[in-house]
């Protein structure tokens, strides 16, 4: 049998495309755009098509099969604004790259400027009304085209999917009707199959259910396997939907391993080339900020040093990624004083360990700037999590489900959670856990872009009235 699995995973990805007729088609229409104007533009303007106009439109033509699977602009699905700017992204990146493969193979005397942006913006031109006609044709056939589908689970979950589908215009089927079953308590708990089996038969028999969809959690895999054994003999497709959104989902994806498919409920979303490009983001502008910043951080060290007794630097142990601890760079805003064993005090409104120059880096958020070196060290990010302190975060880990969570990523200078207004002293649980759960959505949707945008949002906030 072990045998037997090892040639079925070899002979078939669990993992699969489904690329319709109509995205088959608008490749294929895409390809004939770029070569076809390719083509007639050079004759127009050179008169014959030489090796080298050969060698840059096929360099191109592979250039964008790779550069719109990456952007997925045959698989997703978007507005028409949406959709032009990934087409906008894909082809960009296309034309750039072959042209550097191009200029690479000294191949380049024969694409003269005026030539390239002429043809470069009319492909794109042609390449976008073709995307959006076949997107209006293929949204009339889809809605008119439905097929009936039967859903069968819990109450809530079951609303909640059938709204999702019936509410998707690119979706060609349509929830008819809903098997709604008790709520599943344990494994096994099999009280209530057989009155939904029978059911669901009268349904797909009445309205010509050609799908079923079983939304039901993952302690109900004796449930779905009863169901799927019935459903296998009534020449409908069945589709599992597990349940799992009630968990506190870490950049969720679903892969393959040698075959089989794997479910990932927790995963950092730094890994691979995502890990690489951030890296080099963080050093980049760190490196650049300490060149710009240096005469505001050495006039705050003299500051420091000049109206205070004490170091200029404060450093504490936090948590960082994946758990790990490390030294958190400041500047000193306090009065060099002595915490309580095991006990970190939060800094609050009108503190009296604050200093006067203390006050004014707080506001201004100067006191954070000395993280750069940290930045630049590896153990934290321009953006992501604010790094607690470890005793801070044993309290709330207690307190807050998936707390502990928020360390799948590094820990940054500024964040989701910062530019949300959610800094400064938590006075009360419900502030940390808006704070959580704002830095579990920066990490599920993390991109080069989305911290971009959080900088921007950070300069634009530092004057907040929370930060003392």
């Amino acid at each position: 049998m072990d045998q037997f699995d090892d040639v079925m995973s070899l002979k078939r990805s669990l993992l699969q495309r489904r690329n319709s007729l109509s995205n088959t088609f608008q490749s294929l229409l895409d390809a004939f755009i770029v070569l076809s104007l390719f083509v007639f533009l050079t004759q127009y303007s050179v008169g014959v098509i030489s090796y080298g106009h050969v060698i840059f439109v096929l360099i191109l033509m592979g250039s964008m099969a790779v550069c719109y699977d990456f952007f997925g602009i045959y698989r997703k699905h978007r507005t028409n604004f949406g959709k032009s700017i990934d087409l906008f992204k894909a082809w960009s990146f296309s034309f750039i790259v072959s042209l550097g493969l191009v200029y690479f193979l000294q191949a380049s005397e024969i694409l003269p400027l005026e030539f390239l942006v002429t043809y470069a913006g009319a492909a794109f031109g042609l390449q976008l009304l073709s995307h959006l006609f076949l997107r209006r044709f293929h949204l009339a056939r889809a809605q008119k085209s439905k097929v009936s589908a039967l859903l069968i689970g819990e109450q809530q979950f079951s609303q909640r999917l059938q709204e999702k589908i019936n509410s998707n215009p690119w979706v060609r089927e349509r929830i008819v009707d809903v098997v709604t079953i008790p709520k599943i308590e344990s494994q096994g708990d099999l009280s209530s199959a057989l009155p939904c089996i029978e059911n669901a038969k009268v349904l797909i028999a009445k309205h010509d259910v050609r799908s079923v969809y079983l939304a039901l959690p993952l302690k109900g895999l004796a449930y779905i396997e009863s169901l799927y054994i019935e459903l296998m003999e009534l020449n409908v497709d069945v589709h599992w939907v597990p349940n799992i959104h009630e968990l506190h989902l870490i950049n969720p994806s679903v892969k393959e391993l040698s075959g089989y498919p794997v479910m990932t409920l927790s995963e950092t979303p730094l890994i691979g080339t995502h890990h690489l490009k951030k890296a080099l983001l963080d050093k980049l502008l760190a490196l650049v900020a300490l060149i710009l910043l240096s005469l505001l951080m050495l006039g705050t060290a003299a500051a420091i040093k000049l109206t205070s007794p004490g170091p200029v630097f404060f450093r504490q142990a936090r948590t960082g990624w994946d758990g790990k601890e490390f030294k958190i760079w400041k500047f000193r805003s306090m009065k060099v004083h002595e915490e309580k064993p095991g006990e970190i005090k939060q800094a609050t409104k009108d503190d009296d360990r604050i200093t006067p120059v203390g006050k004014f880096i707080r506001k201004t958020s100067i006191d954070e700037l000395p993280q750069l070196f940290n930045v630049l060290a590896g153990n934290m990010s321009m953006v992501g999590p604010r790094p607690h302190a470890v005793q801070h975060n044993q309290l709330y880990s207690k307190q807050i489900n998936a707390y502990l969570c928020r360390h799948r990523i590094k820990p940054g200078i500024t964040g989701l959670a910062q530019v949300r207004g959610y800094r400064g002293e938590t006075e009360e649980l419900e502030l940390m856990n808006k704070r959580v759960e704002s830095d579990l959505e920066y990490i599920n949707n993390w991109s080069v872009s989305l911290d971009l945008i959080i900088m921007v949002r950070t300069a634009l906030t530092l004057l907040s009235s929370r930060a003392y």
